[in-house]
């Protein structure tokens, strides 16, 4: 059973740099696949980024593409999402979501970022 845990959000000023973690009290993040979505007041949510448990495939939304960054770190039991060049639109909660063929997906509880002068 995986207990995902985010971390890293808050009130960042535009253009600013933050790093979202993601970790797990549980098993490890080694066999899942890792996304990070984000849901913005009155909006879906929407998929970021996401990594493969080989780490060998990501993708990103084309909103995030070349500003935000995903990487896992195996010894850690972390992924990460470097957030680069902040935009008030990049304002949400952050999901963290792990997902293996064998088990489903868990959620974690989320984060708030907030991009704002």
């Amino acid at each position: 059973q995986l207990q995902l845990v985010e971390s890293g959000g808050g009130l960042v000023q535009p253009g600013g740099y933050p790093r979202l973690s993601c970790t797990s009290s549980g098993d490890t993040l080694d066999y899942y696949a890792i996304g990070w979505f984000r849901q913005a007041p009155g909006k879906e949510r929407e998929r970021v980024s996401c990594i493969a448990s080989s780490s060998d495939y990501t993708m990103y939304a084309d909103s995030v593409k070349g500003r935000f960054t995903i990487s896992r770190d195996k010894a850690k039991n972390a992924v990460y999402l470097q957030m680069n060049s902040l935009k008030p639109e990049d304002t949400a909660v952050y999901y963290c979501n792990a997902f293996s063929r064998a088990t489903g997906g868990y959620w974690g509880q989320g984060t708030q970022v907030t991009v704002s002068s």
